[in-house]
């Protein structure tokens, strides 16, 4: 049971629930008939049993009330082949746009439109070998784990038979047949083109206005004196530049419909016209036992991306001699990479650590196939491939690639060529997969040891332990720079190259201040040099919020860590609030706003008025309005803002103030993505843009060390991305109002929580 919150202040506590004992509504959304029959008979089965060629043994699979799979196996590879299945049984749709996406075969299901996309992922895609340096580098079972994964997706796909998920209906695609290096598909979360791009915009930034004020426009964080490497006009780097590495589209994917579905009601796809993640947005904070009430430690996790439908995660419990681990994964991915074991949990969120960097290469002006690395001319390796087109013929392109990585563009023209050195070609670099090594981990102590390992993406990763331990570490693949900070292109000719990688990233264990947090701030201890990145920045706003509130003098509960996690404080508001205090309006509606904000608390919760009414009247209140001695002058403007932002109010949701809410501004859309017909309505939320509750967490936790059942999580819109599913959207509702449940991990509370029972039984040998 959760315990009581003894306070981020009862009234702020108040007002996170938990639905530890709920069954939580299961209805579907209405649908026009013909989809809801489609729907409906496309429905993985979630109870009996079901024989499979490729078992050992039987594995039984627990889905709880909130659609969470506890997969129980009598070995490895059977725990990973019922991984595998379940997931697809979930995920199937999902799970081949990714693999599509990434491995650059949307065009054909698409059309031209999708040509630069695939042939840009394509030749930024690892390229091997894939030896035991890549499968060991993640475990070291690697090989199976992935192998028996891979077979239990395409056990799936043969068992469904024409029961595939709806969307293989609608369209007529069929999912290919799944393989191992799958799950190894460097994403963009492990390759980095977004530090890259960086890297060409700060440049054509110099360009214009020089060195000095290039850095002040770009506000790094840490400060350092933007130096320019010798060697490259960087006027050359045009905006086709830039465009050649931009063509990455890792947005919803939407083939055509078959002709008898496109004509009918409720055909056409919705946009997701949602608020959005719009800044980094991921928390975590681990508190030691000597903070905590229970004298426990309390590990917290917010991970953020993009609100869609459906999640980027998905909650698994994987149980098996050796292998006792719960938390969440993503869909193509075998494991847990964020959530707990018996001895220990742990968390993560983006570093920011810079992977990437362009290097302009010289081309032999008598033959471009050649580069100019320290005084000779070394031939470029190239690679000829075939991308086919949707309703178009197949497309032959030839990649190139320099000793630095893959060639995005070539000007002939300056006999340059532009390459890209990245991380994403390191064995081991496929995001958050050594995860899987977690499960082994004793306490904090080897978990730091461990992240030697964690190569991609770049994450803070914070653990605790039973007995007792914190840690942080700043964990990547993290180039080493001798003689340059990686901020802007350089020349190919061998004065500018990597040596290895570091070995003296940024960590912590037990600090004396009993907790340690991070926000996608900028980690860097005072002193540290050269800097793992620089960001746009400090973004530090959600990072010292956490602060404040970690730093009082008190022992916190998980109800505490979980109000913690729906923080939507504003310190611009609270400064504001006491304007509205010791005078009033003649004016009714007025005196109603001033009277809402004088009484407000500055958190965005989703009922509120005061919140949306000072969303709108904020930008009428100026710095004068603040310093104005005059008390009658103040209120005259105070007014006058308070006037604004009812009127937008009113246009924005219409006449009756009782309905006027912070909610209907920070709302997320679900919708599906071919069908309108199968979106999930939209949720009002806390929180939003900058507040600790921003805007994409689709999954958190919190885990209290104290007992393996202690944990508390919520996934949205639902754990199935099959529309007719009870599991497809009865998350929701609860997710907007902050509500969690409870993370089953003993036989026991698995049994509490049961809702279908299904055993994957061997097929006779």
């Amino acid at each position: 049971m959760l315990p009581r919150s003894s306070a981020i202040g009862a009234r702020f506590a108040r007002r996170v629930t938990l639905a530890a004992a709920l069954a939580l509504p299961t209805t579907a959304p209405a649908q026009s008939a013909p989809f809801d029959t489609l729907a409906r008979s496309a429905l993985a089965q979630l109870s009996g049993r079901i024989t499979l060629a490729g078992l050992r043994d039987r594995v039984e699979v627990i889905r709880d009330r909130w659609g969470v799979p506890h997969i129980y196996a009598r070995n490895l590879d059977d725990l990973f082949f019922a991984q595998g299945f379940v997931q697809a049984q979930d995920r199937l749709w999902q799970m081949e746009m990714y693999r599509r996406t990434f491995e650059g075969t949307l065009a054909e299901i698409m059309g031209p439109s999708y040509v630069a996309h695939d042939r840009l992922a394509r030749l930024l895609a690892f390229r091997g070998p894939f030896d035991d340096r890549e499968w060991r580098s993640y475990h070291p079972e690697g090989r199976r784990i992935f192998a028996a994964f891979a077979a239990g997706v395409n056990a799936y796909i043969a068992q469904a038979g024409d029961r595939l998920p709806v969307e293989f209906r609608l369209t007529g695609l069929r999912p290919k047949p799944w393989t191992p290096e799958v799950a190894l598909l460097r994403t963009t979360t492990a390759m980095p083109t977004a530090d890259a791009l960086a890297e060409l915009r700060l440049a054509q930034s110099v360009a214009r206005v020089g060195a000095d004020s290039a850095n002040r426009l770009a506000r790094p964080s840490p400060f350092r004196p933007l130096v320019v490497p010798a060697g490259v006009d960087y006027s050359a780097i045009g905006p086709e530049v830039v465009a050649a590495l931009s063509a990455l589209r890792t947005g919803t994917v939407r083939p055509p419909l078959l002709p008898e579905y496109a004509g009918l009601r409720d055909a056409l796809p919705s946009e997701n016209g949602g608020v959005r993640e719009n800044a980094p947005g991921s928390n975590n904070w681990v508190v030691s036992g000597a903070r905590t009430a229970s004298g426990k430690v309390i590990v917290a996790n917010d991970p953020h991306r993009n609100v869609g439908n459906p999640s980027i995660r998905y909650l698994v419990h994987l149980d098996a001699p050796g292998w006792r681990v719960a938390g969440a994964t993503e869909p193509v991915l075998p494991g847990v990479m964020i959530g707990r074991t018996e001895q220990l949990a742990w968390g993560l969120t983006i570093v920011g650590t810079d992977q990437a960097d362009v290097y302009v290469e010289e081309l032999d002006p008598r033959d471009h196939s050649r580069a100019r690395f320290r005084g000779a001319w070394e031939p470029m390796r190239t690679v000829v491939d075939t991308i086919r087109v949707r309703d178009a013929a197949p497309v032959v392109v030839t990649h190139r690639f320099t000793r630095h990585g893959p060639v995005f563009h070539v000007d002939s023209a300056r006999h340059r060529a532009y390459a890209m050195r990245t991380t994403a070609q390191l064995p081991g670099s496929a995001g958050y997969l050594s995860a899987l090594r977690y499960h082994a981990l004793r306490d904090c102590r080897e978990f730091l040891s461990a992240q030697r390992w964690f190569l991609a993406p770049t994450e803070n990763m914070i653990c605790g332990d039973t007995r007792g331990n914190i840690a942080w570490q700043a964990s990547a693949a993290s180039p080493r720079r001798p003689n340059w900070h990686g901020r802007l292109p350089v020349p190919g000719t061998g004065e500018y190259e990597w040596d290895g990688l570091r070995t003296d990233l940024p960590r912590e264990l037990n600090p004396a201040r009993g907790w340690i947090a991070t926000a996608n701030h900028d980690i860097h201890p005072e002193g540290y040099d050269p800097p793992l990145f620089f960001k746009q920045g400090p973004q530090r706003a959600r990072y010292d919020r956490i602060a404040t509130v970690l730093s009082a003098g008190r022992r916190f509960t998980a109800a505490d860590m979980l109000a913690l996690q729906h923080d939507a404080h504003s310190d611009a508001a609270a400064r504001d609030i006491p304007l509205f205090a010791g005078w009033t309006s003649g004016d009714p509606l007025v005196e109603r706003g001033r009277r809402a904000l004088a009484d407000w608390d500055a958190q965005h919760r989703r009922e509120s008025l005061a919140a949306a009414l000072y969303h709108y009247a904020a930008p009428a209140i100026s710095a004068d309005v603040r310093r104005d001695a005059d008390a009658v002058r103040r209120q005259e403007l105070l007014e006058r803002a308070i006037r604004a932002g009812l009127d937008s109010l009113r246009a924005r949701q219409g006449t009756d103030p009782g309905t006027w809410r912070w909610g209907r501004i920070n709302r997320s859309e679900l919708p599906h993505a071919l069908l309108r017909a199968y979106d999930i309505p939209p949720v009002e939320r806390h929180g939003g843009a900058g507040f600790v509750a921003a805007v994409g967490a689709t999954f958190r936790e919190v885990a209290d060390l104290g007992h393996p059942d202690s944990t508390w999580v919520t996934n949205a819109p639902g754990q199935s991305g099959q529309p007719g599913s009870p599991f497809y959207r009865n998350l929701v509702e609860p997710y907007g109002r902050g509500e969690y449940f409870p993370l089953a991990f003993t036989r026991a509370a698995v049994e509490r929580a049961a809702a279908h029972r299904l055993v994957l039984a061997p097929a006779p040998r």
